[in-house]
């Protein structure tokens, strides 16, 4: 993987998980990023005799956070505001090729968490890509030198399919319909792996493989010829392997995704300015392009 485009998406996490809890509310109960429920007027903490209250919680991450928070939201803003001033858009593939590659960061995700993570991924992604094109605006990159940088990595911007697998080995075909039948009546994957599969290595954490390209040594073949018939959050009928019968869970599908060089060369182009202006991907140059007024301003 590009050294650039990993140190990206994990600016990307970074953005994602910063603290969400500087919003207070007059409401007696509010609710925070998990979709905790808090009761302000109870304690935010109890150790033994001690009471930490809502209102010292907060005022310590208004203490500790909140200056970064609100440059954070700035930042976005003025980003946001200049590239709909400069008509700067960020491809619809470009966003789905760096979704796909979060996304194999990741472990197992439930359906709604996995919505909640692309919403959110979504708008980094955007807002990374933006703020690159304004920051890059007047820099001048020869085109020899993009489509020369473009042919010698070009297969690093591309993203292979990739599969994201869970199995249950088992030494034979009546185990393996056992397991199958308790699937049928409810049974989690999860555990059944632990206390039916002989595989040592995945057993204890519930039969996770993990993610693979379609043409990865690493999963057998049969695995990868079951998934391509297979819907996402489902298992296969059993399945002979030299070494017993499996069933395997699919809980991704992730289509392969190839671009043109066209389809790249500006943000090829931006990669590369980035690294003449030498700076960090930084809005804070850009504040002064609009009129921005803040309470940490003096």
């Amino acid at each position: 993987m590009n050294r650039k485009l990993l140190w990206g998406i994990v600016a990307v996490l970074l953005v994602t998980n910063i603290t969400t809890l500087l919003i207070w509310s007059q409401q007696k109960q509010i609710r925070i990023n998990s979709g905790t429920a808090i009761d302000q007027s109870e304690p935010a903490a109890i150790i033994g005799e001690k009471e930490i209250s809502y209102d010292e919680w907060i005022a310590s991450l208004r203490e500790e956070h909140g200056k970064q928070q609100l440059q954070t939201m700035i930042d976005k803003e003025v980003v946001r505001q200049l590239a709909e001033e400069r008509d700067i858009h960020v491809s619809e593939k470009v966003i789905a090729r760096e979704i796909a590659l979060l996304t194999t960061t990741q472990g197992v995700m439930t359906e709604e968490t996995t919505q909640q993570k692309e919403k959110q991924w979504r708008k980094d992604i955007q807002f990374r890509y933006r703020l690159e094109a304004l920051l890059t605006d007047n820099v001048h990159i020869p085109e020899n030198r993009v489509r020369t940088y473009y042919r010698k990595y070009q297969n690093q911007y591309d993203f292979q399919a990739s599969i994201q697998l869970s199995h249950i080995v088992t030494p034979d075909m009546k185990t393996a319909e056992q397991v199958q039948k308790k699937l049928e009546n409810g049974a989690e994957f999860r555990e059944l792996a632990r206390n039916y599969s002989i595989d040592e290595d995945t057993k204890q954490d519930g039969g996770y493989l993990g993610f693979f390209v379609n043409s990865s040594q690493f999963v057998p073949d049969v695995y990868v010829t079951a998934a391509a018939g297979m819907e996402e959050r489902t298992y296969s009928e059993p399945i002979r392997r030299s070494d017993g019968v499996a069933i395997v869970f699919l809980h991704r599908k992730l289509p392969a995704i190839h671009f043109t060089y066209e389809e790249m060369k500006p943000y090829v182009k931006r990669e590369l300015a980035m690294d003449e202006l030498e700076q960090s991907l930084s809005a804070t140059s850009l504040w002064r392009e609009m009129e921005v007024e803040w309470v940490y301003e003096n």
